[in-house]
């Protein structure tokens, strides 16, 4: 096992997600469970084209976006839009893990 990077362990809650590795007996990182995407984007369905579904942001920087719409993809414990879901835990674990999600060994929570 050496040379290898521990477990990442990415706690997703209603209001914050919580990052880290396996071992830390502290998260490194804790950001808002949000994503911004444009109003006019639908997420899911052909309307959106080209890059336009990229052009979203999670966390801190999606809350203040003036021609964004910030969604939480969380309510109450229960994930209730997988597809936003799904592009914020793979930009979480880029952006803030700098790892490609599919290189990690992960224990969700």
């Amino acid at each position: 096992m050496a040379g290898r990077l521990p477990a990442c362990v990415v706690d997703c809650g209603t209001g914050y997600t919580k990052l880290g590795y396996a071992g830390n007996t502290e998260p490194q990182f804790i950001v808002p469970s949000c994503i911004a995407i444009k109003e006019s984007a639908k997420v899911g369905s052909r309307t959106v084209k080209g890059v336009d579904d990229l052009d979203f942001f999670i966390g801190d920087e999606g809350i203040d976006k003036p021609n964004y719409a910030t969604k939480w993809p969380i309510r109450h414990g229960i994930v209730e839009d997988w597809d936003l879901m799904e592009r914020f835990m793979e930009q979480v674990i880029f952006k803030y893990l700098r790892h490609p999600p599919l290189m990690l060994p992960s224990i969700p929570s």
